[in-house]
């Protein structure tokens, strides 16, 4: 495996990161902590999409050289499952889903030759695009779409809608957690608890040279390099700093923020 390039940069530039990215000897992956929709901290030192990232990330870089994608499932959300057992009620855990540790992941696997998608998460492989995306993402956004185009109908300033606090975005919080409680049931995470294999995509390679690019959803569209990602993404911003037009996301890139979101991106040969 040979590393072309790689980055990964919060969208936040006075916090630390919940995405990874992890290149082991027999694998490369890129890890998305979600960040959290509640006070509940499972760490003090970091947010809860940054601890489950580090978990994940501690748990890949001692995989043995031929886990399968259903025995990195199972040890991963053990990973995780294990810190509920230390520190929180699991049956809380179990009954409130926007509580739990969350995040996902797509990985190379070296040995298997195998590209795995937990949860929201976007790759290239020779320049075919593959995702993995929440079945309830795109609605969350078309309804936070909708606010924003009422309050800008009403009179509020765009940059009023580009702050911290999002007027738009808190409509929508009471249906997420509300479909938060599919997880693992009708779309796969890595949050503690068992995770559907059905849920889960594996792209299998033959014994071609292949150039594969791993990327977190902080890509609008994922190019075939960095720098075109990255000036895409800055169209993006440009264009619709509101994240309501063609492409419609549940966050806006807020002002002073370096995106919308966290993102990640690792481009390689094998």
């Amino acid at each position: 495996m040979k590393i072309i390039e790689q980055s990964s940069i919060a969208k936040n530039p006075a916090k630390k990161s919940e995405d990874g990215i992890v290149v082991t000897d027999n694998f490369i992956a890129v890890i998305d902590g979600s960040t959290s929709k509640t006070l509940r901290r499972h760490c003090p030192l970091m947010s809860n999409g940054r601890y489950a990232m580090q978990l994940i990330s501690r748990y890949i870089r001692k995989m043995s050289a031929n886990t399968s994608c259903q025995q990195f499932c199972a040890g991963a959300t053990q990973s995780l499952r294990r810190h509920y057992m230390w520190r929180f009620p699991v049956k809380r855990m179990q009954e409130h889903p926007e509580e739990r540790l969350c995040a996902s992941a797509v990985i190379f696997s070296r040995l298997r030759r195998e590209v795995w998608m937990v949860g929201d998460c976007q790759c290239l492989i020779g320049g075919e695009y593959f995702d993995n995306p929440k079945p309830y993402e795109q609605p969350l956004a078309e309804m936070r779409a909708r606010k924003v185009r009422e309050l800008l109908a009403e009179g509020v300033p765009q940059n009023d809608l580009l702050q911290q606090h999002d007027p738009a975005r808190e409509v929508m919080i009471p249906t997420m957690l509300e479909v938060m409680k599919n997880q693992n049931v009708t779309y796969a995470v890595i949050d503690g608890f068992p995770i559907p294999q059905n849920k889960v995509r594996v792209i299998s390679l033959d014994f071609r040279p292949w150039e594969i690019v791993l990327a977190s959803d902080g890509y609008p569209k994922l190019a075939a390099t960095l720098e075109e990602s990255e000036v895409l993404l800055a169209q993006q911003r440009e264009n619709d700093p509101l994240n309501i037009g063609d492409f419609k996301a549940t966050k806006a890139f807020v002002q002073g923020y370096n995106s919308f979101d966290d993102r990640s991106y690792i481009r390689f040969q094998v």
